[in-house]
């Protein structure tokens, strides 16, 4: 009974969010290996938003849209900057 009167308590782990790079990196590898075009099929998806042009193998389409597609573009964009210029 004397439960009832205390306050519970429920925490949540916030869940990290994944490094740019790493997503890329296991989108591309999984596209490859289901025989897709992995640098056609990121660009559809930058392009449109739909997660479709991602394959699900491997987790790829789950991971990939856990980041913002502006961060993926930023990511390619300072990659080849810097490894360009």
């Amino acid at each position: 009974m004397n439960e009832i009167n205390k306050t519970q308590f429920f925490r949540v782990q916030k869940e990290t969010q994944p490094v740019v790079k790493d997503v890329i990196s296991s989108v591309y590898e999984a596209l490859s290996e289901q025989g897709y075009n992995p640098i056609n099929q990121i660009v559809g998806y930058i392009m449109s938003g739909d997660p479709t042009y991602i394959t699900s193998h491997n987790g790829a389409r789950s991971l990939i849209m856990k980041v913002e597609r502006d961060e993926i573009v930023e990511e390619l964009l300072g990659d080849y900057i810097k490894n360009n210029f």
